[in-house]
């Protein structure tokens, strides 16, 4: 979650030549993969959790991809880990509320069907049990048959907020747990089975190991949308239009805002809010991308060494 007063220099960092995103690029030391789009629905069938500490995670840093896979035949479930009763506007009761409904219209909008919040209190994740957190999410990958998951790095550096942290080491920790035959059996018998979670999208907002970027070009309107409805603590509302308000006091304007309020209120998201992905796609080549540490799965090296190496018999 970025504050939504302050968001910790995010846009102003961008602005002012991007330092985290500098961080990030410089951190590349796998083979880097550029994921684009695919035609037709070449995954039907497949599952995928997009899970986020806070209402706004997601919509900032991964909600591009999500569109793409699901527009790919992916269905799709958001799994929300804390009440977000530390970030928005009015008492907490209305804070809360409106988190809750903003987190509704963030999963409406992305086509993801089903909303799971496991209530947590806001920066309070370090407090709480990790054991309690990856059970849970044990049953809801088993239950749900997860075949994907889009999170916040593990390994991500220099993450300051504990619901980051937690929420992503329990998430890792869960994904590899939930494929065990010997781990909560009481699941076992009320029908469900081991699955494994075998892809992973790890999005960071600090310097990370980046090894796929993933064209979101075709589906940036979309994520400008997310960004859009989420009111509570994202960026929207009337940002830009404010912006176009103030410059024209100084006898300015931005030609980028255009010339009403909801166009310039997108085109702020789109162009200023979300600058790093034009910073990413520039680098590879695509108008926007989005960037992760990207775990597929792990190819059996068994029957790849029989491939290689087997003879006939005779």
């Amino acid at each position: 979650m970025i504050d939504p007063m302050k968001r910790r220099g995010f846009l102003g960092g961008t602005l002012a030549g991007g330092p985290l995103l500098a961080a990030q690029m410089q951190s590349q030391t796998a083979e880097l993969v550029v994921e684009r789009p695919r035609a037709g629905r070449p995954h039907a069938g497949k599952v995928l959790a997009a899970i986020q500490p806070h209402s706004d995670d997601l919509p900032l840093f991964a909600a591009g991809t999500i569109a793409k896979l699901l527009q790919e035949g992916y269905t799709g479930v958001l799994i929300r880990v804390t009440n977000d009763d530390m970030a928005g506007p009015g008492t907490i009761g209305e804070t809360v509320l409106a988190n809750e409904r903003d987190n509704r219209e963030v999963a409406r909008v992305l086509g993801l069907g089903k909303v799971f919040d496991l209530n947590y209190s806001n920066h309070q994740m370090d407090g709480e049990s990790r054991l309690e957190l990856r059970s849970r999410l044990i049953f809801l990958f088993r239950l749900l048959k997860i075949d994907t998951i889009v999170c916040y790095d593990p390994w991500g550096h220099y993450e300051e907020n504990p619901d980051h942290y937690v929420t992503a080491q329990c998430v890792e920790a869960a994904c590899w747990m939930a494929a065990g035959s010997k781990d909560y059996p009481e699941h076992f018998a009320a029908g469900l089975a081991p699955h494994a979670v075998h892809e992973k999208y790890y999005f960071a907002r600090g310097p990370q190991m980046i090894n796929r970027v993933v064209d979101i070009s075709a589906v940036m309107d979309k994520k400008v949308e997310v960004n859009r409805v989420n009111l509570a603590q994202g960026p929207a509302g009337a940002n830009g239009a404010r912006l176009k308000t103030r410059l024209a006091e100084r006898n300015l304007r931005l030609p980028l805002l255009g010339a009403d309020d909801d166009t310039a209120n997108r085109q702020y998201i789109k162009h200023l809010v979300l600058r790093r992905d034009a910073e990413w796609g520039r680098k590879h080549g695509l108008e926007f991308a989005e960037a992760f540490h990207y775990i597929g799965p792990e190819p059996d090296a068994v029957e790849e060494y029989v491939r290689q190496n087997a003879v006939p018999l005779r």
